[in-house]
This record gives structure tokens, C-alpha cells and sequence, in this order.
């Protein structure tokens, strides 16, 4: 069959490579020069950045990719396990180190947060479970075919549902888990690994902690856009044709049917039509969904305010991940999602590939990815927010490292809500479509494929099963079994 790919993002180019694999004529269109979608990567003056995710778990997903391909792992493609998994400053002024060594986190807790070990060791192993209850079910299966819900395995975790914790809120259920309250923190943030808010979003996203603590967190040896180019090249090896600069306007429907695409004045047939982009920029651009209304008031995940500093002075406080943590996270909330503002006291992260990849930095020097949680855009004052946060940003950072960072930036580039719909065409820079904060949001995003048209199908963050790299790689894998071989 002859198919069209909309988007080469990462869930865009594993659908290319699984589906061309199986023996039909894949066609990707991508709006920008080069593939990677939010995964693209900055060179200038001497720095190379990531410019999007740059945390790599369950790396076994893309061995897999070039298992279903046929091919082997290029000896390129390299990566390796992370000692320290983040660094954490707290506003109170403790510090700590999170190991992926699971008893020398629980010492390091223990003995700068008074944390029982038991505590910590209880809540890894309750996030493993979630993780064997919802992988099969949630995670690497469509939850909209009956079929799919009928297998044994997922009936038995239909029956164990109730331990997933979906009826409480992350907070609620980490508060309770914890004596420590900057332990709580620390684990409630990992509801902005979809860009929801801890205090609304369901506790079962405390699966995360299993993916990166008890599995283990992961980074390549090239950085985070190696991974793009290794999909890329075995793309192009298994024959998918790429169309760059090529903005598809309409997803072409006719009788119920999508039968292909338009680019421009130029249209183009095909027999399938898979859809990378936005979930919300297809539904109110490329096609005449019979739930917009509907869709259209869901509350979208945050987005980011993103600088990108060139710094020549190397830092050993820092690691590859480090956090600095808001004092009073639940205001940061409410303002990041209610009051659609930058907090003035933000949570702030800063991710240093240097640190691993030399060559990512002149010598004796750095390249800072700071980011805050940002609103989605909804119209606000971008250059005023953007100069106050900046400098929030920057006291804060002196503060916390006892610095004075502003001397030694000596190049920056600025990535915003604004800039990241420019670039993206996620609907005012929503970093993962719609958010997590209710109850069963988390487990309705968009399905794979639509009943009520034939022949068309999603993949990518903004739709089943999520945001993050490993997620996009098992919707690609969904929509790829969806589709039979030649």
C-alpha cells in the first residue's frame, strides 16, 4: 500500500520504518528542513544543544525498532546508564543527589531528609506494579478495540485497576508516602513529564518513578538528536521517501474515507494516512472532526520557556540533570495552569549534555538548557513574561549555586510557547497535547484511529498513550500493527 506519514517526529519516523519494513511505500511529509519534530538540536559558536526531551528511558524500545526492521543495532548508536539520575537544590538550601543505585538514594534521603529507607523502598516497588498492571493494557495496546481488552492479560489487570491509584491525585498519594515533604516534591514532579499538575493528576503517573529509578535512565553517547538521525538513516534504509519542507494543508477525506493528502494546491493519493502532528492542529486544520467542540475545550498540557546559554565556565555542582525547586509548589501550580503565568519563584531545570558530551561545548565550557514550566499560549504578554522570568530565573540560579551566572552567558537563544507552535504546530506550544489533570484524562487521550473515518490513524505525544519518547515509540507500534503487511 502506499501510505502517507504526516510529521517525522519520533513517533512519525518509528511508524515509517515499522510500516516500510512490512513492505509498503511509505511517504513522510515534514513542515521543517530536517526530521526530530520537539527532538531537533542547535549548533552555533562552538555549542551544540538539544533542544527538546532530553531524558532517554526504556532504550530497548528502539532496539526493537531495528529488530522489526530487520537490521541490526549500528555500533553508532550508543548510550549508557546514568549514576546520578538528577541533582536536586531545594529552596531551604539541602541538596541531593538522586542515584540510580537504589539503596545509595535511600541512604542519601535518610540521612538529608530524615527519610525511613522503607518508605522509599515501598513506593519504587508500588510504581513497578502499576507499571505490570498498565504497560499491557494502557501503555503498548490501543484501549479502543474490544478486542484488545478481551486478551487474558488485560483482563487481570482490569481486576487489579483499583492499585493503580486513579481515584487520587499524585500529591495526595506521594504526601502520604512520605515523611519528608521535599520528597514529596521531588516525586510529584513527575506529572510535569506530561505537563500536568500534581495536584489534579491521577497518582497512577507514579508509574514514571518505575521507568527511570527502578529501570533505569539512559543517555546517548551523541546526544538526545542522535537518536532522530539513527531513525532517520535506518528510514531511508528500509526505502521511506522524505518530503521536507512540505506543510501538508489538508487530510484528504471523501465518502468517510481518507484517500490522501494535500500540500498546498497539490494533492497527493494514498491507500493509508498515519498523523504525527498535533492532535489539536489536525483536528482544527487538516480535517473536519465530528468532536472539535468537544476536543477544543479540553484543558491543554503546559508548554516551556526554554534558554539556551552558551556558558564559558564549567560547573561541578552541576550534573547532566539538576533541579531547582520552587518553595511553595502548589502556587507554582496554580498559577502554571489557573492564572496562566510563569511563577516567580519557578521550578527550574537545568541539562548540561556537556557534561558527557565534550564535544558539545568549547573547552572549559558549558551548554545550559534552562527551562520553566510555562502556560500554553493563550494571548498573554510573551516579552514581558519572557524579561521577568528571565531575571527570576537568573537570581534564582545565583542564589542556589552562589554564582553570578549573567558573566559568563555568552551566547543565548530563547524557545517559548510562541516559538515552540511556530515550530511544532502544537496548539499554543502545549508540549503534550492535552493534560493530565483529572481523574481519566490520563487514560482518554485521542485514540490511534477513528472510527467514523477509515483508513486514518495517529501516533506521537499528543495522542494514545502519551507524551516522551518511549510513548511515542510504543503508539507507532500500535498504529504499525493496525495495518497488515503487503
Amino acid at each position: 500500500m502506499k501510505i502517507a506519514v504526516i510529521g517525522s517526529g519520533i513517533g512519525g519516523l518509528a511508524t515509517a520504518c515499522r510500516l516500510a519494513s512490512k513492505g509498503h511505500e511509505v511517504t513522510v511529509f515534514e513542515k521543517n528542513a530536517s526530521p526530530g519534530g520537539k527532538i531537533s538540536e542547535i549548533n552555533v559558536e562552538g555549542y551544540r544543544f538539544d533542544t527538546g526531551p532530553s531524558l532517554f528511558t526504556l532504550p530497548e524500545l528502539v532496539n526493537e525498532l531495528y529488530i522489526a526492521a530487520g537490521e541490526t543495532v549500528p555500533s553508532t548508536f550508543a548510550y549508557k546508564k546514568l549514576e546520578v539520575l538528577c541533582k536536586y537544590f531545594y529552596n531551604s538550601g539541602e541538596n541531593l543527589i538522586a542515584w540510580s543505585d537504589q539503596q545509595k538514594f535511600a541512604d542519601e534521603c535518610a540521612q538529608k531528609l530524615g527519610e525511613d529507607p522503607a518508605n522509599i523502598n515501598k513506593y519504587f516497588k508500588n510504581a513497578s506494579l502499576i507499571y505490570k498492571i498498565t504497560s499491557d493494557i494502557f501503555l503498548f495496546n490501543s484501549l479502543h478495540k474490544i478486542k484488545n481488552l478481551l486478551k487474558f492479560s488485560v483482563l487481570k489487570s482490569l481486576f487489579q485497576v483499583n492499585k493503580i491509584r486513579f481515584y487520587k491525585s499524585m500529591h495526595s498519594e506521594n504526601r502520604s508516602n512520605f515523611k519528608s515533604p521535599l520528597l514529596t516534591q521531588l516525586f510529584d514532579r513527575y506529572a510535569t513529564y506530561n505537563g500536568s499538575n500534581p495536584y489534579k493528576a491521577p497518582a497512577t503517573l507514579n508509574v514514571i518513578a518505575h521507568l527511570e529509578n527502578n529501570l533505569g535512565t539512559y543517555f546517548p553517547d551523541q546526544g538526545m538528536y542522535s537518536i532522530v538521525q539513527h531513525i532517520y538513516e535506518l528510514a531511508l534504509k528500509k526505502g521511506v521517501r522524505f518530503n521536507f519542507n512540505s506543510l501538508v494543508t489538508s487530510i484528504d477525506i471523501k465518502n468517510k474515507i481518507a484517500v490522501g493528502v494535500s500540500v498546498g494546491d497539490t494533492a497527493f493519493t494514498f491507500d493509508r494516512i498515519v498523523s504525527d502532528s498535533d492532535i489539536n492542529y489536525v483536528i482544527n486544520n487538516l480535517m473536519d472532526h465530528p468532536l472539535k467542540k468537544r476536543f477544543n475545550r479540553l484543558e491543554p498540557s503546559s508548554s516551556a520557556l526554554v534558554f539556551y546559554w552558551g556558558v564559558n565556565k564549567e560547573f561541578p555542582e552541576l550534573d547532566l540533570h539538576n533541579i531547582l525547586f520552587s518553595q511553595d509548589y502548589k502556587e507554582e501550580f496554580t498559577n502554571l495552569f489557573q492564572n496562566k503565568t510563569i511563577d516567580i519563584d519557578p521550578t527550574i531545570y537545568i541539562f548540561v549534555s556537556s557534561k558527557l558530551v565534550k564535544s558539545d561545548a568549547p573547552k572549559n565550557c558549558e551548554n545550559w538548557f534552562v527551562m520553566v514550566n510555562a502556560p500554553s499560549n493563550s494571548k498573554e504578554n510573551w516579552d514581558e513574561l519572557i524579561r521577568t522570568s528571565k531575571q527570576n530565573i537568573i537570581n534564582k540560579i545565583n542564589k542556589s549555586l552562589k554564582i553570578n551566572i549573567e558573566d559568563y552567558i555568552e551566547y543565548e537563544k530563547i524557545a517559548s510557547p510562541i516559538t515552540i507552535e511556530r515550530s511544532t504546530l502544537s496548539k499554543g506550544g502545549a508540549l503534550y497535547g492535552n493534560s493530565s489533570n483529572s481523574m481519566f484524562s490520563a487514560f482518554l487521550r485521542h485514540p490511534n484511529f477513528l472510527k467514523s473515518i477509515k483508513n486514518l490513524y495517529f501516533v506521537g505525544g499528543s495522542v494514545h498513550p502519551g507524551g516522551g519518547i518511549p510513548l511515542c515509540l510504543a503508539s507507532a507500534k500500535i498504529v504499525a500493527n493496525e495495518i497488515p503487511a503487503q
